[in-house]
């Protein structure tokens, strides 16, 4: 069972997934890694989050960045949010994964920050094991 769950919606979020995952492998903390559109593929990704173990998401998205807040609608676990660069420099994304409705949190980092996103689920992990 994976602690950490990672999402991208589109392979070219790759890049930002591998500096999530860094620190992940750095500090010893098991993931699963998947490319999952919530606009391309809803079903896909609605079985996979009510199928999920991991204990926190990290959802990595551009332009519409819908993914994370998708992924905070279908479960009551911690979702972070990576907005990743494109058009108006990740701007649109940063303010779609920010502006979430009440009741659907989601922690939101930099653009392009994976590595932050990282940190912040090993600290939400820390929290579940005191």
């Amino acid at each position: 069972m994976a602690d950490v769950a990672i999402l991208c919606g589109s392979a070219s979020d790759a890049g930002i997934a591998d500096k999530v995952k860094q620190v992940l492998d750095d500090q010893k903390i098991s993931y699963d890694y998947q490319v999952i559109s919530a606009h391309r593929d809803p079903d896909k990704l609605d079985a996979y989050i009510k199928g999920s173990k991991a204990k926190v998401f990290i959802g990595i998205a551009g332009l519409s960045a819908a993914l994370p807040g998708v992924i905070a609608s279908k479960t009551d676990k911690p979702v972070i949010g990576v907005p990743v660069s494109g058009t108006l420099n990740g701007l649109d994304a940063l303010l779609s994964i920010v502006q979430m409705p009440k009741g659907v949190p989601v922690a939101t980092v930099g653009v392009d920050n994976g590595e932050n996103a990282a940190w912040l689920a090993i600290r939400i992990l820390k929290l579940a094991k005191k």
